[in-house]
């Protein structure tokens, strides 16, 4: 009789609370009279067009810069990246908020430069903003296979007559769909899960509708849309399942060296998008600072975020070891990690919604912090779980083996060797665990006590209340913390990319 992994049992539990929210739903929209009406047939085509239109123009935008990004030489190559890639650093909803109050009659943009623009605002100017912060997957994945790709099929094909942009269209990019299948699909789940930035710009999505059923205390119907929403989201996430970015044997690098004023052209080009999406909301924050100074922030909104955050982030990493041991260890371990990645494709507005429930049928719960911490662990549980197995799985088994021929227990070896080694993916996923819930919105809305303020829902009520004047704060701050996950992320990339260069040298 084959023993179980020690870590089953416990993975197992995880992964039966992670699909808890999902049964709560079900039970809750049990006493919806209407599973779909003709409003929903309105709310679902505009969640779908948001989605395609933000997929359309993430690829647009994010296509190019992958191969501007990896193959053309320039000085300070290094910081291109991090410029064209830093909308990652802003939630998309501080965009929407500044741009809001920026574009359109009496916007600051009028008030600064005595033009007025067209407003932001709709199906377009929401598709607008969720492209340019979401162009950044595409833009990574796609450039993660370009850098893979052997320059010597190009060359071939030059050799046998084909132009420079022939050889592109008929040899790179028949290999990349994949990998911008992959950053699209990405693109689509954040479109489909936003919450703040359809809600700023007053587009009808469900998860818009989800919220103002919620606060007209219609729990059933917004259970019900909750869960028409995750069909969409469960389709988009098999998908994504099924598209792997295309990953190569690392050949000779391409590289373009481009004229002077081709450089030029195609740095101003990739700027634009940096500008209104970074440059322009933090200018506008730093005007509305200076203006109104910090009046109505209290600095309790700050430690409120951090505070639980940080507890969600600990609470995160002692669930998560369990689960990425099980992966490890064999199929029925990786299915429960597959289980607790559902949290993380579940928007927060459908996690609200369900905790909330869960709250009022257990009193000691309902708007508690716990409750809070709860909705945190399990919507961003599979951001400790990835980076704790990948380190995990790098480790040489033999160190582990020695230990225990040396006499060390199976408990002493995990303690002394196993444990240690492991910590920096534990403190990466826990890192990301914080940013993330620092950034969090909706769920943080529905579920957090009583008088709870956190920068993110205290940028939400001067959004509401009119007052974007006093977002100036809470918003750089928000800038702040997301900058560094963007850190975070991008030397993971920079360590990949280290990798393949010492694959090309070998």
């Amino acid at each position: 009789m084959t023993n179980l992994p020690k870590s089953y049992p416990l993975a197992l539990l995880i992964a039966l609370l992670a699909l808890l929210p999902v049964v709560v739903l079900f039970q809750l929209a049990s006493d919806s009279a209407d599973f779909f009406d003709s409003r929903n047939l309105t709310v679902l085509g505009n969640t779908l067009a948001l989605m395609g239109l933000t997929v359309l123009g993430s690829v647009l935008i994010g296509v190019p810069l992958a191969f501007f990004t990896a193959y053309v030489k320039l000085p300070l190559q290094r910081l291109w990246l991090i410029l064209f890639a830093s909308p990652l650093a802003l939630p998309s909803y501080v965009g929407a908020f500044t741009l809001y109050f920026s574009f359109g009659r009496g916007g600051e943009i009028e008030n600064l430069l005595g033009f007025s623009p067209p407003p932001v605002s709709g199906l377009w100017g929401t598709a607008l903003v969720m492209s340019l912060y979401t162009y950044p997957f595409v833009m990574m994945t796609t450039r993660a296979a370009l850098l893979s790709q052997d320059a010597s099929l190009i060359n071939a094909a030059r050799t046998l007559g084909l132009s420079l942009t022939q050889s592109i269209w008929r040899i790179v990019l028949p290999r990349l769909f994949n990998s911008v299948a992959a950053g699209a699909l990405l693109a689509a789940l954040y479109a489909l899960s936003d919450f703040g930035t359809p809600a700023i710009l007053g587009l009808d999505t469900f998860t818009r509708v989800i919220f103002v059923e919620y606060n007209a205390f219609g729990l059933s119907q917004a259970a019900m849309l909750s869960l028409q929403l995750m069909l969409v989201v469960v389709l988009v996430l098999y998908l994504e399942s099924q598209v792997k970015a295309t990953r190569e044997r690392p050949g000779k690098h391409l590289n373009f060296w481009p004229a002077h004023w081709q450089s030029a052209l195609m740095v101003l080009a990739g700027l634009i998008p940096f500008v209104i999406s970074v440059v322009l909301p933090l200018v506008i924050f730093m005007i509305w600072l200076l203006r109104e100074g910090s009046s109505g922030f209290e600095w309790s909104f700050a430690w409120n975020s951090a505070y639980a955050s940080f507890i969600a982030a600990l609470v995160a990493i002692v669930a998560a070891m369990p689960v990425a041991y099980a992966a490890i260890a064999g199929k029925a371990g990786r299915l429960m990690e597959r289980v607790t990645y559902f949290g993380f494709g579940v928007p927060g507005i459908v996690m609200g919604t369900a905790l909330v429930y869960l709250g009022l049928q257990l009193p000691f719960l309902y708007q508690t912090l716990t409750l809070l911490v709860i909705a945190y662990v399990l919507r961003f549980l599979p951001l400790a779980v990835g980076s704790i197995r990948t380190t995990t799985e790098n480790l040489d088994a033999s160190l582990v083996k020695a230990a225990r021929v040396l006499g060390a227990s199976p408990r002493e070896a995990f303690m002394r060797v196993t444990l240690p080694l492991t910590l920096r993916g534990m403190i990466a996923g826990a890192a990301l665990v914080f940013l993330e819930a620092m950034r969090e919105l909706p769920a943080t809305l529905m579920l957090g006590p009583t008088g709870f303020e956190t920068l993110a829902t205290y940028l939400w009520r001067v959004y509401e209340a009119g007052y974007f004047g006093r977002a100036a704060l809470p918003g750089l701050m928000l800038v702040l913390i997301s900058g560094l996950g963007l850190i975070l992320m991008l030397s993971g990339e920079r360590r990949a990319e280290f990798s393949v260069t010492e694959d090309n040298k070998q």
